[in-house]
């Protein structure tokens, strides 16, 4: 195999992996945010703060793999 398709291949594995880790992050944060909204309404915005917060930092995550991933295939 050349240079440049391993570059490609590394560079899909690297955006797959990233987009199924903040997926599964995501939903795991949101249901378990959901499922605290439930239980103690009383606290609804402050959790919701916190969820937003949380996702946002998870989604740093697949952009910082997007970058790595582009990087790979300017070598």
């Amino acid at each position: 195999m050349t240079t440049s398709i391993v570059a490609l291949l590394g560079a899909a594995i690297i955006a797959a992996a990233a987009a199924i880790a903040t997926a599964m992050g995501n939903s795991r944060v949101i249901s378990k945010t959901m499922e605290s909204m439930a239980r103690q309404p009383e606290i609804q915005n402050s959790l919701r703060t916190t969820m937003f917060i949380g996702v946002g930092l998870i989604e740093a995550v697949p952009i910082i793999a997007i970058v790595i991933a582009f990087m790979l295939l300017n070598k």
